[in-house]
C-alpha cells in the first residue's frame, strides 16, 4: 500500500519546519538514501533523505510552506505496481498545509495548522529486527552506535540519518520531540500584555510589525526559560592581557608561514577548556534531578549572525593546539553564519563563552543556556592604571569577564576557584602549551 512520507524531526527540539525546497518531483522513482527535499529548521537548512525505495506518487505540500509539524505527511511514496488511484483520502494534505498545486507564495495558516496533532514516531524495531536506512546503518557503524538503542523519527519510526548523527554511544532511545520540547514551550508563555494590547499602546505612533522566524522564537523560549528557572549568580574578575598579548604576537610571527592568526579568543577557548579540567567539579550539567560531570572539555562558543546566534561546540578543547582550535572555530562560525550547521555541532557541551570585547563593550552579564552550568561573559581589553606588586602604579591592559553561574550545578566558592584557573591560563599563557 502507498507509504507516507512523513515531516521529519531533524533535531531533538524541533516541532515544526518550512519545506523549503523539493528535490523530486510527482512521478521521480527514489531508492532508501536519496535526497527528497530541504528543509529549514530553526537553526538551519537540511537536506532529509529518503527511507524506502518506491515512486513518488504525490507531493502533499508545496515547497516555501512554514509551520508543518513534525510526523505530518508531506508526500506519499508508491511501491511498484500501485498508481496514484491507490492514494486514498488518508494521505490528504494536514489542515493549513497547502496543495503542491496552489502557488507557493500562498502562506497557510498558522493558527489551523497548529491544529493538527502530529502522531508520535513509531519504535524502529521488530523484535529482533531493526529498521533503518542503509545511510543511518553506515554511519552508526562508523560511530559504534547500537542502533537497537535508538529510536527512528522517519516513516513507521524507521531509523534515518538525522537520528544516528543526533545520537551519543550509550544514549537510551530519544524521547518524542514534541515532549523534550513541551517544558521551554510552557516556559516561554507570556505573562506580561498581550499582542493586542502592546499593539494598542502604539496604535497613534508609526512603526513596523516583524513576525517571529523559527530561529527567534526559540530563543525567546529557551532563554525566557533559563531566566525563570536557572538560579544564576555572577563573579566577575579583571584580567591582565599584556603577557597574552606579547605571546601571541610572537607566536602570529612564527606562524604566519602556514597562514595561521592566532586571536586572543582562541586564548580565551583554551584557556577556559584547561579550566574545566583543573576544576573538574565545574564541567558539569543540569539534568533535571541530578548532575553530569564530563570528563572532556566541550567548550560552546556564541556566534552572532543576521537574526539570532548559535553555539557551537569545540569538543575535547584541552586536547587541541591553538592553531588547530583556530582553524575549528573559523570553520564552524562561517558555516553558523551560512546557516550551515548540522544539529550534533551546535548541541552539547557543558560551558559556553560569550565575547562582545570586538563591539567595544567593556563587561556584561550573559544568560546561561541550558543545560549548562556556566557562561562566561568577555569584554574588550582596555589600557587601564594598575598598581603593580612592587605598590608602584602602571598601566596595563585589562579585560573584564563575568562567570554567570547556574547555582543548582556550581556553588560560589567552586566557581570562584574556576574564574580563578581561567585568570592564571591567561595570565600565564606560556603555561597553557605546557
Amino acid at each position: 500500500m502507498p507509504t507516507e512520507i512523513l515531516m521529519p524531526a531533524l533535531s531533538p527540539t524541533m516541532e515544526e519546519g518550512t519545506l523549503a525546497k523539493w528535490l523530486v518531483k510527482e512521478g521521480d522513482t527514489v531508492s532508501s538514501g536519496d535526497l527528497l527535499a530541504e528543509i529549514e529548521t530553526d537553526k538551519a537548512t537540511m537536506e532529509f533523505e529518503a527511507v524506502d525505495e518506491g515512486t513518488v506518487g504525490k507531493i502533499l505540500v508545496a515547497e516555501g510552506t512554514e509551520g508543518v509539524k513534525v510526523n505530518v505527511p508531506i508526500a506519499v511514496l508508491l511501491e511498484d505496481g500501485e498508481n496514484a488511484d491507490d492514494i486514498g483520502a488518508a494521505s490528504a494534505p494536514a489542515p493549513g498545509a497547502p496543495k503542491a498545486s496552489d502557488a507557493a507564495a500562498e502562506a497557510p495558516a498558522p493558527a489551523v495548522a497548529e491544529k493538527a496533532a502530529p502522531a508520535p514516531a513509531a519504535p524502529a524495531h521488530d523484535g529482533n529486527r531493526v529498521f533503518a536506512s542503509p545511510l543511518a546503518r553506515r554511519i552508526a557503524a562508523d560511530k559504534g552506535l547500537d542502533l537497537s538503542q535508538i529510536r527512528g523519527t522517519g516513516p513507521k519510526g524507521r531509523i534515518v540519518k538525522a537520528d544516528v548523527e543526533n545520537a551519543q554511544p550509550g544514549a537510551a532511545p530519544a524521547a518524542a520531540p514534541a515532549a523534550a520540547a513541551s517544558a521551554p514551550a510552557a516556559a516561554a508563555a507570556p505573562s506580561g500584555p498581550s499582542a493586542d494590547q502592546v499593539a494598542a499602546m502604539f496604535a497613534d505612533r508609526e512603526f513596523e510589525e516583524v513576525s517571529l522566524d523559527g530561529m527567534r522564537k526559540t530563543i525567546a523560549a529557551r532563554l525566557g526559560e533559563a531566566k525563570q528557572t536557572i538560579p544564576h549568580f555572577y563573579l566577575r574578575r579583571d584580567i591582565e592581557l599584556d603577557a597574552l598579548l606579547k605571546f601571541r604576537s610572537t607566536l602570529n610571527k612564527q606562524l604566519e608561514a602556514r597562514g595561521v592568526k592566532l586571536s586572543v579568543n582562541d586564548f580565551i577557548i583554551k584557556a577556559c577548556a584547561l579550566a574545566l579540567q583543573s576544576v573538574p567539579d565545574a564541567n558539569a550539567v543540569w539534568a533535571g534531578d541530578r548532575i553530569l560531570k564530563l570528563k572532556p572539555s566541550d567548550v560552546a562558543v556564541a556566534v552572532a549572525i543576521e537574526g539570532g546566534l548559535f553555539t557551537p561546540v569545540l569538543k575535547d578543547s584541552h586536547m587541541k593546539s591553538l592553531s588547530a582550535l583556530s582553524a575549528e572555530m573559523k570553520d564552524l562560525a562561517t558555516r553558523a553564519r551560512d546557516r550551515k550547521l548540522a544539529p550534533h555541532e551546535y548541541q552539547g557541551g557543558s560551558f559556553a563563552i560569550s565575547n562582545l570585547g570586538m563591539f567595544g563593550i567593556d563587561n556584561f552579564d550573559a544568560v546561561i543556556n541550558p543545560p549548562h552550568g556556566s557562561i562566561l561573559a568577555v569584554g574588550a581589553g582596555v589600557k587601564k592604571p594598575v598598581v603593580k606588586e612592587d605598590g608602584t602604579l602602571g598601566v596595563a591592559t585589562v579585560m573584564s569577564v563575568t562567570l554567570s553561574v547556574d547555582h543548582r550545578v556550581i556553588d560560589g566558592a567552586l566557581g570562584a576557584e574556576f574564574l580563578t584557573a581561567i585568570k592564571e591560563n591567561l595570565e600565564n599563557p606560556v603555561a597553557m602549551l605546557a
